[in-house]
């Protein structure tokens, strides 16, 4: 604890002798004998209220920025700067015996890491993975994981289980919150890669320029070995010029970069691209959807050619990915149009899914989205105004509002819908609905699109957090759709009905 935090107090109870520590949680309820208690402040309350309920549960000590009676207390004015580097400690610094891949920016990362994990086990490393979707240790079943990048405890207690498991790499998704948290903090990064940047959790950053100081913060030297920077994006090329770590560029615009490529076509199969670097000049061809993948998968090449990965064999990895869960993913029931359900849930990740949408058909686009509440407010009309300038129909429903008024969100997006007059807008509330009443107005040759929760299978309001997979409830509105061709029952309302 000196090394970590010098300035930290001891304040023990009379009586109290030495103390091992074994692990560490800021979870009171997630405590095991011999942990050390991290008591943080919180919106609502402070951690360390709940420092008693540790201790009965067998903490053996407190980490706070204020002193509990219950524990012995270590004492920072600031413990979650302290935290990350201290779980590391702990676990024994497992980031080292291994190479860690982590993956920021505002849209791709968890395709990109996906990628990353597929390209390094085709060439026949040891995966540890944690993303939006999944952690997963090699050799276990993936769990679904409970955010994009777990708090610093749980987070070195994963590398220290990849390592365990004879692990030789691991691929981490890390989002801006982790890096404003300190969440990464102890990790070292053989390679940090940068996807790109826009406007995205301002509720947290305040405005732009803090949110890519955020980003940013993960290209230094005492954080990464090497930056992977795509400078086809303008804070890319900030960032190219600001980092200080050994980089690497790339690019699929006019750039020049170190690697470039060139996407060939994108279509209803998959996505092809001309990839061009050091000792190597080839075609890629993704099973994945979207002329984005091409940004992604080029991204996890380079990264992993810095990493000294096996190129050609990671390669064929990523082209045997069929799919990552919830991005851009095709449910198909046998009805006659296109259906997917993607995570767009900002207006950098829209402008990456629809117009790839409309390319894909000579009928209209429809697209379902709501927003997520107390997030963000400030991005809510243009979500409905980027959404309605490349669909013909927009279908606005309930997200996830958490304690907010869901129909607060609801009127912000349908306020942008509605700046775009040729585009029909629909507001339906009920998110089940909303997804019956676009498949229901399906026409043959359209496509129907659900976007936001990509694959999140809750729906949290006021009222609490109920079950909902989009891809689920999607696929009963398209087998719903298709019982009532055969029956042309009137009462649910005919397909291919009127909605503009």
């Amino acid at each position: 604890m000196r090394d970590v935090a010098p300035e930290a107090r001891l304040i023990a109870r009379p009586g109290d002798g030495r103390v091992q520590v074994r692990g560490v949680t800021l979870d009171s309820g997630d405590v095991a004998r011999g942990d050390l208690f991290a008591g943080l402040p919180g919106k609502r309350r402070h951690g360390a209220d709940y420092a008693d309920r540790a201790a009965e549960a067998g903490a053996v000590a407190l980490l706070s920025d204020r002193p509990d009676p219950s524990l012995p207390s270590l004492v920072v004015d600031h413990p979650r700067r302290v935290l990350g580097t201290l779980s590391a400690r702990l676990y024994g610094d497992p980031s080292r015996a291994l190479s860690v891949y982590g993956v920021t920016g505002t849209n791709g990362k968890t395709s990109t890491a996906h990628l990353l994990a597929a390209g390094l086990q085709a060439a026949g490393h040891r995966v540890g993975l944690a993303s939006s979707l999944e952690t997963r240790v090699p050799g276990e079943v993936g769990r679904p994981a409970e955010r994009t990048t777990a708090e610093a405890p749980a987070l070195q207690q994963l590398l220290a289980r990849t390592r365990q498991a004879g692990g030789t790499d691991m691929v981490l998704e890390v989002s801006s919150h982790a890096l404003e948290l300190a969440r990464v903090d102890g990790t070292r990064f053989r390679v940090a890669l940068f996807t790109n940047l826009s406007p995205d959790h301002l509720d947290l950053h305040g405005d732009l320029e803090r949110y890519y100081a955020a980003k940013a913060s993960l290209f230094t030297p005492d954080r990464c070995e090497h930056a992977v920077v795509n400078i086809g994006d303008p804070h890319g090329r900030r960032l190219a010029n600001e980092t200080l770590c050994p980089l690497t560029t790339f690019t699929l615009g006019p750039e020049a970069a170190d690697w470039s490529a060139r996407t060939i076509g994108a279509d209803a199969v998959g996505t092809r691209f001309h990839l061009r670097g050091p000792k190597i000049d080839r075609e890629v061809r993704l099973r994945l959807l979207g002329a984005h993948q091409a940004d992604n998968a080029v991204a996890a090449a380079v990264a992993l050619a810095v990493g000294g990965v096996d190129l050609d064999a990671a390669l064929r990895g990523m082209e045997a990915l069929t799919s990552v869960p919830g991005r851009l993913e095709r449910i198909d029931a046998g009805q006659p149009f296109l259906a997917f359900v993607d995570f767009a849930h900002n207006t950098g990740g829209q402008r990456r899914l629809l117009p790839f949408l409309r390319s894909l058909t000579d009928g209209r686009v429809i697209v379902v989205l709501g927003a997520t509440g107390e997030r963000d407010p400030g991005k809510r009309a243009a979500l409905g105004d980027t959404a309605a300038h490349s669909a013909d129909v927009v279908i606005v429903t309930d997200e996830s509002p958490h304690s907010e008024n869901p129909a607060t969100l609801r009127n912000a997006i349908a306020a942008g819908a509605r700046r775009h007059a040729r585009t029909t807008v629909h507001v339906e509330p009920d998110r089940r609905r909303a997804l019956l009443l676009a498949v229901s107005a399906a026409r043959p040759g359209d496509v129907v699109v659900v976007a936001g929760r990509g694959a999140d299978q809750l729906q949290i309001s006021a009222s609490g957090s109920r079950p909902f997979d989009d891809r689920v409830a999607l696929y009963h509105a398209l087998r719903l759709r298709i019982a009532k061709s055969s029956s042309d029952d009137p009462e649910e309302g005919a397909p291919g009905m009127e909605l503009g």
